[in-house]
């Protein structure tokens, strides 16, 4: 009887510890989620403070993974689940959780030694290779050692004789340490130089407007984030690089105990193939009502677009700083169903990004794009800057608030339709501000590209009276003025856009050839040849300057128009 009792509790005991379930171990369960969502930015040399790469990184800081995860503060990852399905999500599943939890609370066992996954590799430099063209900042910013985060806009200008299309853009920090991500921006039209006092290689501030044509938008993000590899543009949505634009990189800093300089470059891979597919970079906001009380611990506001055509929504980028709480987007269908773009529950400008979508969000002709900000305005926001709490107002600094979000949308119909969109998003923000200079600035284009000279220069005399400092404001006046018949009057709005931006080479462009319409041909030959020894190889200007020797020859100006043609042999190609 006592064996057979001996041999029960054995059979108890075997079939309890068979029951048992086996804890989950380093090599077969936790590296592959390490690699997947951590590694990016904990490895050697990266931003984040340790590595996790090996069974010795993570097992000695099992609980504290267990904790970050747990808490979902790491990995960093706004936008909620459900709300919008995206590529790249660093989001762990509840039950990755719970496997990391585990392994935390069985004492982290590594596994069998050589079972786990290659750890991921990680090179120091460039990812995509070796740049078509690499610039570096002419400068570099000193970050302090304590104090608030800072932001900083490097500005570098690219060295290039004619026109380039661009497939991708790769930036380094220049030290991972103190910059926190960077968004880089084109402009066109000198704005960037004219914020940076004196001559800077770079000027202070959290957000920058920079206007661009209304007839060559912003169509593509162009962002870093520590972890992220380099963008490389799908087939297709190449986009060009123009003589004379000036790359702004707007990058967030952030102290580290102790100074420390920062100088980024950026690398720039070119492809000879034009772009097929034009993509718009549309702004849903409301900053004008932003006057968020202290106290105020749910203050909202709103923006709703309503899209003239069909669009693929392609990406996503939600801005606002430190009171923002909780951001809603989405679109409601002609027929009122919603359909969710994103929701970020708990926002964290530290952790603001580009979210890419895995698939493109289809949206019909008459769908309405919403945008909702929430913002904690009270003592018991942790993120909150001030101490105590008081009235915060939309502005530049970050202890001033935005309420941003940036779509890229892709119209559906074949060809460039960005022209009709743009105009669409201009005519709402006119709704909401009418002394916008932007948007009669564009509309004013719009309406000239559309032979509406008329209606061009009404609204481009309100941009310029807006904002008369905007050299690309008096270009485009004068050229309405030109075509209205208004000669006099245009030739001064080309000379104070050079006045103000001696280089700007379409407004000399555009001053010779209407010299040339008002029989001024010796001046209008010294503009030409002012353009074309600064866009020697700019086949457009060739153009230009042999069109205007065939109208002087038209005109019986026969030596002025081989005057110019001789200039054009003597820049090394023939007209």
């Amino acid at each position: 009887m006592p064996h057979r009792v001996l041999a029960a509790v054995f059979l108890s005991a075997f079939a309890c510890a068979a029951a048992r379930p086996v804890p989950p171990d380093f090599a077969h369960d936790v590296a592959p989620l390490l690699y997947r969502d951590c590694a990016p930015c904990h490895h050697p040399g990266g931003p984040a403070p340790f590595a996790l790469l090996t069974y010795r990184d993570a097992a000695r800081r099992a609980a504290q993974i267990a904790s970050v995860t747990h808490r979902r503060y790491m990995p960093p990852w706004l936008p909620e689940a459900g709300y919008g399905d995206f590529a790249d999500a660093r989001r762990l599943t509840d039950s990755e959780i719970r496997l990391l939890a585990d392994w935390a609370a069985a004492g982290a066992p590594e596994g069998p030694p050589g079972a786990g996954p290659v750890p991921p590799a990680f090179t120091d430099g460039w990812q995509l290779g070796t740049p078509d063209l690499v610039l570096e900042a002419a400068a570099p910013f000193t970050v302090p050692a304590a104090g608030p985060d800072l932001f900083w806009n490097f500005l570098f200008t690219p060295k290039l004789s004619a026109p380039r299309y661009v497939r991708a853009v790769e930036i380094r920090p220049g030290n991972r340490r103190v910059v926190h991500h960077a968004n880089l921006l084109v402009d066109r039209a000198g704005s960037a130089h004219r914020a940076a006092a004196g001559g800077s290689s770079g000027f202070a501030g959290m957000d920058l407007t920079v206007v661009r044509s209304p007839f060559d938008p912003d169509g593509h993000f162009l962002f870093w984030k520590p972890g992220a590899p380099p963008r490389i543009e799908p087939d297709g949505f190449s986009w060009r690089l123009l003589p004379g634009d000036t790359l702004v990189l707007n990058t967030h800093l952030h102290p580290t105990g102790k100074p420390e300089e920062a100088r980024p470059s950026i690398g720039i891979y070119f492809t000879d193939t034009p772009p097929a597919h034009f993509p718009l970079l549309v702004q849903l906001e409301y900053d004008a009502a932003l006057r968020i009380p202290a106290g105020a611990r749910d203050f909202v506001i709103a923006d709703d677009f309503r899209l003239p055509m069909d669009c693929d929504v392609l990406a996503v980028y939600p801005h606002a700083h430190y009171l923002g709480k909780l951001l809603e987007a989405y679109a409601t269908l002609p027929d009122g169903t919603r359909r969710w773009l994103i929701r970020i529950p708990d926002w964290d400008l530290n952790w603001q990004a580009v979210y890419d979508y895995r698939d493109p969000v289809a949206l019909p002709k008459g769908a309405v794009i919403s945008m909702r900000w929430h913002y904690d305005n009270t003592a018991a926001n942790v993120r909150n800057p001030n101490h105590p709490p008081h009235t915060v107002v939309s502005g530049n600094q970050a202890t001033d608030e935005m309420g941003h979000l940036w779509l890229e949308l892709l119209p559906k119909a074949p060809g460039d339709r960005r022209i009709e969109l743009q105009e669409a998003v201009m005519r709402h923000r006119l709704e909401k501000y009418p002394q916008d200079f932007a948007a009669n600035f564009n509309l004013g284009a719009l309406a000239l590209a559309r032979l509406d000279a008329g209606g061009a220069v009404a609204m481009l005399e309100e941009a310029v009276r807006l904002d008369p400092a905007r050299p690309d404001a008096h270009n485009m006046l004068g050229s309405a003025l030109a075509r209205v018949g208004r000669i006099r009057e245009a030739l001064d709005e080309f000379r104070t856009a050079l006045r103000q931006q001696p280089d700007f080479a379409n407004a000399r462009l555009n001053l010779a050839s209407t010299l040339l319409r008002a029989g001024q041909f010796e001046e209008a030959i010294a503009d030409y040849r002012q353009v074309l020894a600064a866009l020697p190889a700019d086949q457009s200007v060739r153009d230009a300057v042999a069109n205007a020797a065939q109208m002087m020859e038209d005109r019986g100006r026969e030596a002025e128009a081989e005057a110019l043609r001789h200039t054009l042999r003597e820049s090394g190609v023939r007209d």
